[in-house]
């Protein structure tokens, strides 16, 4: 893999994280990856040599030579680009770090953060004045950008679970992974030329008769070194003169400290070495008995790992980062006052030789679950995990607001795709161009989707005509690629915006069905088919003025007369009777509204009506009947016309007398 590493601080410089970002790139060169390291240079210009490109920075002497750089490189990210890199490991969440974020989004790169500093532990570089509410204020706004920065990775690696709790405190929700920094123990573990001991032990103003403790690292206050000089200056007062402290390094409290010291009396006990180079350092851990910390801010603590690979038996203050290093009477000793350590130093100078000894051995093979191939194998899975998830996921390239959706275009190597989503969705998602997609994630956004075109099909069609609850929901349940669920959302989301309403539907259509003259039943039979309650429609229907149903049974009798009114008079109120029932009304309404139209009053023209069907008839049968079978055959034919017996009689007696003339 082709692996940029992004720094604020690179060798020659050391510290915890130059050491922990050198052993990076080496493990991962001696396993045959190609790395390129990223980092400001305290000057003007930009240098690039041996895969390695220094940006232009300022140094801050305030932060013990700390490189700032603006995040901003177009020339620099244009070089980058063409290193074609497979992923960028950014180790800073500053500076460079926000470089690195801006180079892996305009390019599409793979991005993994290890998050190697608590810096609420630092908020006192910027409390100036020291208040309470300053130093809350600035608490909160790492968390804040913590969570911000977090987000913005495929995975991060944290260094100890310490660090990963206080980072899912923050809220990040990125996959987070413990990886501890490995070390290339080799040269920790080689003894240094005896030599090389006497010089530095000189130097130092050491004794072959002292125990010398040693502090590695920066000399700043969050390192508490304050704490471990006042320990010294219990020892003075006990008249202990022959256990002294060696502090190799440098800092923004090293004139402070030099002070304290002084003031102490403990300038011949406390030596301070100053900076020393990197490729030297383990000279130093070998030359002295033990190593001192004070500090709790440590997100993994790799001066520890240093010293008990260099044999050296580690006395720290407690903190659950050390728990698996610090084991008491076997590799160091815990303390929490200047009191304690002075104790503890007391006994370990009081141990022999052989007890020394074993303290020492049992300190290296702590270490050893450090070393660095071990490391090695923790963090190329992580890489070759992001690396495969990267690439299964898309980037939104182009955002489109369509009236109450988005139209958003993603793609990655292997395709283009487009997908329509609401405006709601959009937001609930957080999407923004640019932003990565998830295979998991484009699904579900395909799925909204699918929800978002058949909410506004059900619009359109509800525009044109007013539909029931249940004929919106059968619609629905017809599209096979909703689910029981979307469905019912997709009906109460109608329902709350106003589209469907069986309620209003209800008043809607009775008033439509009065006015096509449509009785109780037939209208109740046509609602609750439609899918309206039953007991909504029943409800409604009570409320209807009875006066109103007779009359639109009036009306509908005397639509419909018409078209009998040359038939028999009991033909005709059957006749309204079906027409009147299958309309909806009930045997008493219909009764009402035949009687209204006083079919009594017709009586002559039914005989008149009567005379002149039994006359066709007997036209029409005389041509083959005669007699007896002439007289049956017209009787037949008028009882079916819904003539009334007596004036079928009647008539035909006529008829007879007439033929007997």
């Amino acid at each position: 893999m082709k692996i940029g590493l992004f720094v604020d601080a690179y060798l020659p410089d050391i510290n915890g994280v130059v050491t922990s970002v050198a052993s990076l790139k080496d493990v991962l060169e001696k396993n045959g990856h190609e790395v390129f390291v990223v980092c400001p240079q305290g000057s003007f210009s930009t240098s690039y040599s041996d895969h390695v490109l220094r940006l232009p920075g300022l140094a801050l002497k305030q932060l013990y030579g700390y490189k700032a750089t603006t995040p901003f490189h177009s020339k620099e990210a244009q070089l980058i680009h063409s290193w074609n890199l497979d992923l960028i490991h950014a180790h800073t969440e500053f500076g460079v770090g926000i470089f690195a974020r801006l180079v892996a989004n305009k390019y599409h790169i793979p991005l993994v953060s290890t998050y190697h500093t608590t810096y609420e532990d630092y908020t006192h570089y910027v409390n100036l004045i020291h208040a309470k509410f300053v130093d809350s204020l600035a608490k909160k706004a790492v968390a804040h950008l913590s969570k911000m920065y977090g987000e913005t990775c495929v995975e991060i690696i944290s260094p100890s679970q310490k660090t990963k709790d206080m980072l899912i405190r923050y809220g990040i929700k990125k996959p987070i992974t413990v990886v501890p920094t490995g070390i290339d123990l080799t040269r920790f573990k080689e003894p240094s030329p005896k030599e090389m001991i006497l010089e530095i032990r000189e130097k130092a103003r050491v004794k072959d008769s002292d125990t010398a403790i040693v502090f590695v690292g920066r000399i700043a206050q969050e390192k508490s070194i304050d704490l471990v000089i006042d320990a010294f200056a219990l020892l003075k007062k006990q008249n202990i003169s022959d256990i002294k402290l060696v502090i190799v390094g440098d800092g923004p409290s090293k004139v402070e400290l030099e002070k304290q010291a002084e003031s102490l009396g403990v300038s011949e006990t406390v030596i301070f070495l100053g900076k020393k180079p990197s490729d030297q350092i383990h000279h130093y851990y070998h030359a002295f008995d033990a190593f001192v910390s004070a500090s709790t801010t440590e997100t993994q603590g790799l001066t520890f790992i240093e010293a008990l690979a260099s044999g050296l038996p580690v006395y720290a203050r407690r903190d659950e980062v050390l728990f698996d290093l610090v084991i008491p009477a076997q590799t160091g000793s815990y303390f929490d006052t200047p009191k304690e350590l002075a104790e503890a130093l007391i006994d370990y100078h009081s141990l022999g030789k052989g007890a020394q000894k074993n303290m020492s051995e049992a300190a290296m093979q702590a270490a050893k679950p450090y070393d660095s191939e071990i490391f090695y194998q923790k963090i190329i899975e992580v890489y070759q995990r992001v690396y495969a998830s990267y690439h299964s996921e898309y980037i939104v390239s182009e955002i489109h607001y369509k009236n109450d959706a988005v139209l958003l275009k993603v793609e990655n190597q292997a395709e283009s795709r487009k997908v329509l989503i609401s405006i709601d969705d959009f937001a609930k998602e957080g999407i923004r161009k640019d932003k990565v997609v998830t295979k998991k994630q484009l699904a579900r956004l395909e799925k909204m989707q699918t929800v978002l075109e058949a909410y506004q099909k059900c619009v359109r069609k509800l525009s044109f005509k007013d539909y029931t609850r249940k004929e919106i929901y059968d619609t629905l349940m017809k599209n096979q690629e909703l689910n029981l669920t979307q469905v019912n959302q997709l009906v109460e989301e109608l329902e709350a915006k106003g589209y469907i309403n069986d309620r209003r539907m209800l008043e809607a259509q009775l008033m439509n069905f009065s006015a096509l003259l449509q009785g109780k039943s037939k209208i109740r039979h046509q609602l609750v088919k439609r899918g309206i309650p039953a007991h909504l429609v029943d409800e409604q229907l009570a409320k209807s003025d009875p006066d109103d149903e007779l009359l639109a049974a009036i009306n509908y009798a005397q639509k419909v007369s018409g078209s009998v009114k040359k038939r028999s008079l009991r033909y005709q109120i059957n006749y309204l009777k079906q027409k009147l029932y299958a309309q909806g009304f009930d045997k008493n309404t219909s009764e009402a509204a035949i009687e209204s139209l006083h079919l009594d009053a017709d009586v002559k023209r039914e005989i008149i009506s009567l005379r002149t069907q039994a006359l066709k008839a007997k036209n029409r049968f005389a041509k083959r009947f005669g007699g007896s079978e002439l007289r049956n055959r017209l009787y037949r034919f008028l009882v079916m016309q819904g003539y009334n017996n007596d004036d079928i009689y009647y008539v035909l007696n006529e008829m007879e007398y007439n033929d007997d003339e």
